[in-house]
Parts: C-alpha cells; sequence; structure tokens
C-alpha cells in the first residue's frame, strides 16, 4: 500500500485539476448523493481532497470524510467550512467506528485501485447500519474500446494505481457477488465512464 500512498501524496493538487475536467458528471452525481445523504449520519471513505464531502454536507445531519493519505487530508481540511464535516485519517480496511455506525457509506473512486476490494466491502458491511446504503461510484472501462485502452495506459505510465479494470457490468456484478444488492445505477459521461452504483445490504 505504500507506493498507493506516495503516489497519491505526490499528486494532491493534481488530483484536482484532473477532476475539473469532469464537472458536469460530478455535478450529476452530487445530485444523486444529496438526496439519499438528507438528514442523515455519513462515513466517507477515500474523500481524497474532500470534493464529493464539501459538494453534500448541507443535505446531510454529519459527515466523517477519511483517507488514508495524510496530505490528502491536510488540503482537505484548509478550506473546510462546516462544523458538520469531520476529515480524519484512516485505513479503510480497519475503521474505527463501532458496528452499524452509519446511516450512509460513500467510497468514491477507490474500489478499483485498492488490492483486495472485497475486504474493504467487508469492513463497510459492518460499520453500516442494516437498511443503511452503499453509494460507490468509480470509473468503470469503456469494454474494450480503443480509447479505453490509450487512457488506460497512459494513467499506468502515469503510476496511476489501477488494480481492478471492470467495465461497468462487471463492476455491479462484482458488488451483488460481494453481498451488496445494487438499488440504483447510472453511468455517467466522463473522461473515463463513471458508474455509479447505490447499493444496500443483500438479504442472507
Amino acid at each position: 500500500m505504500q507506493e498507493h500512498k506516495d503516489f497519491w501524496d505526490k499528486n494532491a493538487g493534481r488530483y484536482d485539476r484532473f477532476m475539473r475536467k469532469d464537472r458536469a458528471a460530478y455535478d450529476e452525481m452530487y445530485e444523486l448523493i444529496r438526496s439519499i445523504v438528507r438528514h442523515k449520519t455519513v462515513l466517507e471513505l477515500a474523500t481524497g481532497t474532500g470534493l464529493i464531502a464539501k459538494h453534500i454536507v448541507n443535505a446531510a445531519a454529519h459527515i466523517e470524510a477519511t483517507d488514508a493519505s495524510a496530505e490528502m487530508i491536510a488540503e482537505a481540511k484548509r478550506d473546510n467550512r462546516s462544523a458538520k464535516l469531520h476529515f480524519s485519517v484512516q485505513d479503510m480496511f480497519r475503521l474505527p467506528y463501532a458496528n452499524q455506525s452509519f446511516d450512509v457509506v460513500i467510497v468514491s473512486n477507490a474500489l478499483h485501485i485498492v488490492p483486495q476490494p472485497e475486504k474493504a466491502l467487508q469492513e463497510i458491511k459492518r460499520v453500516l447500519k442494516d437498511d443503511g446504503t452503499l453509494i460507490a461510484p468509480t470509473f468503470t472501462h469503456a469494454g474494450n474500446s480503443f480509447s479505453g485502452k490509450v487512457k488506460a495506459f497512459f494513467m499506468k505510465l502515469a503510476g496511476f494505481p489501477l488494480h481492478s479494470r471492470w467495465t461497468s457490468a462487471e463492476y455491479l456484478r462484482f458488488l451483488s457477488q460481494n453481498g451488496w444488492t445494487v438499488r440504483k445505477s447510472a453511468v455517467l459521461k466522463a473522461s473515463f465512464p463513471l458508474t455509479y452504483a447505490e447499493c444496500v445490504k443483500s438479504e442472507v
């Protein structure tokens, strides 16, 4: 995991510029998320510089926004103007929260870059209330399209850590195979297709 942390620590500023290009897709995503988090207690994993948390905090009751990178969290804290939003450095595989602590867990663009996404989903399941919602938007690949392959190649060259290369359908299947029922999904147009997924715990 250390090389990941180094990558994100070095690229905190560049990451914001990269994200700005996809503003339209993100605006659409914020709207979808706001309707779910209204008056709810929210945990965000892999918050990065806190973009999502800051855009949705007015709707939520409280947000705990976490990331493994201390530099990302320092950047996120710098312009946090909300008393309802708390940033901290945490490991998504070993969260310090009690069972069933949150109404909503958000993990955006992280499951495809962590080495064991199944383990992360187990930990999310533990801290999420039984009737809670997991919101897991992630960049997916446009199948085997040439432009998708070219982008993936350049991201790999740039040191962008990609562990899982899912298409949208594969990603949704991965979630359902790991104990989640996908209640709603949408593919938003961005520089990579952004698959928005809203899930609840599957009945065991």
